[in-house]
């Protein structure tokens, strides 16, 4: 095992207040939630995974609290998580620890509190800042309480923040969307993740829908929305490192661009999942039950909370990580796939990936595969095609 390789943690907090319409997390509403028990599960089940083979003696490069609703839990549970951590696995100062927010259950003490536990950078789940847009996305927070929000997460200390935003919205005009977009760079965020609105499965968005089509954008507005986000957000000094997802230099989210990048990572809590390389050129990975009661009863008992595991091959991993590899910016690394895989990219996927780049939809240089800009609204079926 090469223990250098980046291996990350993510930390699933399930609880939400409401679940809103278009959520398809693993998100539940719990209006006291247990939080003594989620802790000790929590506990049990990075204890577990501190003595795998292929996680032992691995320092972290990054640790994620995502949700449901990171913020509604008390700062004792994440700072005995984080500590926790730390004594099994190890992390230094450059070490990113990430918390979702919802603005809705912003507090300062609570903010000063995660600090102190010792989580640096925010994301918070903005979402809108168009009060009539928050009230169908049935978000608990309005577009006062998100500035209010972000302001006193910057009172607590953070100076690493990110602010998530919604395009694509019902009846949403490219002018609505810019003037919410405008509004955000005001505060000076380090990071802003833009995505537009796509109605998934087994949502209630989605029986909705069924019923009665929301009036969403046509594709040619929300393409427009789409490169205007860039063309704005670059203006504004913010690199497009993927896909949805904009920094300030140096500021991209490592946790989330090492799931790009296919590194290894450890997933905790209900309905989390993980994933490793095996010797043989593959990937194991695995996801957790995604019940929290049925969750923290294994977890607490059997120290794994494991619902379901699977096992990729060289050539079914290799598909999986140029797939992800083509949402970033810089795209697929040629020289660090040939070292993971012992394959050239561009030879092995040459077939599949000939229609694009006849289109111009791709570009293949000595150093990276990479979308074009027309590119980037096919990215999903571009990927998807070396799968």
């Amino acid at each position: 095992m090469n223990l250098s390789t980046p291996l990350r943690l993510y930390v699933h907090i399930p609880f939400c207040v409401h679940k809103c319409h278009y959520c398809d997390f693993n998100s539940h509403v719990r209006h006291e939630p247990p939080w003594q028990s989620y802790q000790q599960a929590l506990l049990q089940e990075l204890g577990h995974w501190a003595e795998h083979p292929a996680f032992r003696g691995r320092k972290l490069a990054s640790v994620f609290f995502g949700g449901g609703t990171p913020s509604l839990a008390p700062a004792s549970l994440i700072a005995a998580v984080i500590a926790e951590a730390k004594q099994l696995f190890g992390t230094d100062s450059q070490t990113e620890i990430t918390l979702e927010s919802n603005p809705g259950s912003a507090d300062a003490e609570r903010f000063r509190g995660y600090r102190q536990a010792g989580i640096n950078r925010l994301s918070i789940g903005v979402q809108s800042l168009d009060n009539t847009m928050l009230r169908w996305l049935e978000r608990i927070h309005n577009s006062d309480e998100a500035i209010h929000a972000f302001q006193m997460a910057r009172t607590a200390g953070f100076d690493n923040i990110s602010i998530d935003l919604m395009f694509g919205l019902p009846e949403q005009t490219l002018e609505h969307w810019l003037e919410t977009l405008h509004m955000a760079l005001k505060l000076k965020p380090e990071h802003i993740s833009c995505y537009q609105l796509t109605v998934e499965a087994h949502t209630a968005l989605a029986a909705r829908h069924a019923q009665q089509a929301c009036p969403l954008p046509d594709d040619a507005l929300a393409l427009a929305m789409l490169y205007a986000t860039r063309e704005h957000l670059a203006r504004a000094g913010y690199l497009a490192y993927e896909i949805s997802n904009f920094s300030r230099p140096q500021l991209k989210c490592r946790h989330n661009d090492g799931y790009w990048q296919y590194d290894d990572y450890i997933g905790i809590g209900a309905g989390a999942a993980g994933k490793w390389n095996t010797s043989d050129g593959g990937i194991t990975r695995y996801s957790n039950i995604r019940t929290p009661e049925r969750y923290m009863e294994r977890a607490i008992n059997h120290t794994d909370a494991i619902n379901s595991s699977e096992t990729l091959t060289i050539d079914e991993a290799a598909g999986e990580a140029c797939w992800l590899a083509l949402r970033r910016s810089d795209g697929l690394d040629r020289r660090a796939f040939r070292e993971r895989f012992g394959i050239d990219a561009a030879s092995h996927f040459a077939g599949e990936l000939e229609p694009w780049l006849q289109q111009q939809m791709l570009t293949i240089s000595d150093d990276a595969i990479a979308l074009t800009q027309a590119g980037l609204p096919l990215a999903d079926s571009i990927a998807a095609s070396v799968l």
